[in-house]
């Protein structure tokens, strides 16, 4: 008993978690009870993963599971940030980003399989302003969409295609400022993203080149295009080679500043962050353990 790992699993449930013991019994089946002192303990409020990770790493936890979307994998990494713990990832969200690049399965016995296994990879993380992300960081028009998103009833990709659908033709691109190394640059953008990985989620690959453990985000900008033009760029996220647009520019920086003449919505690993002005974002490499296939 005394060689057992302590682990703890943080479940979102309203994380696409349609039914809350789904998860809790699938976790009760594949674990290996023979390696691991469980404990499950449901999220309350928004940050609460946040505040549970870090109580649970500072009392020993070896291993605290994000049950949930990229949101509840960005929150309980964030409690983990500095800490002895590894972390890991059952994926039951919408878009499960990070869980699609880093090839963690969506199928609850194989992703609870992989935690079995313990494979543990270092992985960068970064921050935007204030606040830490994983997978991808941005402003413009995808954080538009991950703003009305977070009202919808109703998860999932299609819910996020009718947004974009509905919001993109009368979309007004942004003038921003974009300071990185010795280069600055004016460009009016739908969008600007800061890439850790690969993935907004859904399979859509903004930047196919991104690696989560280089040390560097490749940074996206995205200049104004048509309605049509769009629909050509929408099919090339999933082809993976969204990078070879005429209307795409992509600069791997360690840190970078955006300005914006007015103000434009942000998001965080496609959680909303408000509208800002002023960005500054910045890679913090080899800053996370998590568990892998």
């Amino acid at each position: 008993m005394g060689d057992k790992k302590k682990i703890v699993f943080i479940i979102n449930p309203k994380s696409g978690v349609r039914k809350k013991k789904r998860v809790e019994k699938a976790i009760n089946r594949f674990l290996d009870h023979g390696l691991f002192d469980k404990k499950i303990i449901y999220t309350e409020y928004p940050q609460h993963a946040t505040e549970i990770a870090r109580r649970e790493s500072e009392a020993g936890a070896d291993i605290v599971v994000a049950v949930g979307g990229d949101g509840s994998a960005n929150e309980v990494a964030r409690g983990l940030i500095g800490s002895r713990s590894v972390m890991g990832l059952i994926p039951v969200g919408s878009g499960n980003g990070l869980a699609l690049y880093l090839k963690i399965p969506l199928i609850l016995k194989f992703s609870i399989g992989i935690i079995n296994r313990q494979r543990v990879r270092r992985i960068d993380t970064a921050t935007f302003n204030d606040k830490m992300f994983v997978s991808i960081a941005g402003v413009g028009f995808d954080a538009l969409v991950a703003h009305e998103f977070s009202h919808c009833r109703r998860r999932g990709f299609f819910s996020y295609l009718n947004i974009i659908l509905r919001r993109f033709p009368k979309y007004r691109p942004g003038r921003f400022r974009i300071s990185f190394g010795d280069i600055s640059l004016a460009r009016r953008a739908i969008m600007i993203s800061f890439a850790n990985s690969d993935q907004f989620g859904f399979n859509a690959s903004i930047a196919p080149e991104a690696k989560i453990n280089d040390g560097m985000l490749d940074m996206c900008i995205v200049r104004p295009v048509s309605v049509f033009s769009a629909l050509f760029m929408a099919n090339k996220l999933f082809l993976k080679n969204f990078d070879l647009s005429k209307n795409v520019e992509i600069y791997k920086v360690k840190n970078a500043t955006i300005e914006s003449t007015t103000p434009v919505y942000s998001q965080v690993d496609g959680d909303p962050m408000g509208l800002v002005n002023a960005v500054s974002v910045s890679i913090q490499p080899k800053s996370l353990s998590i568990i892998v296939p």
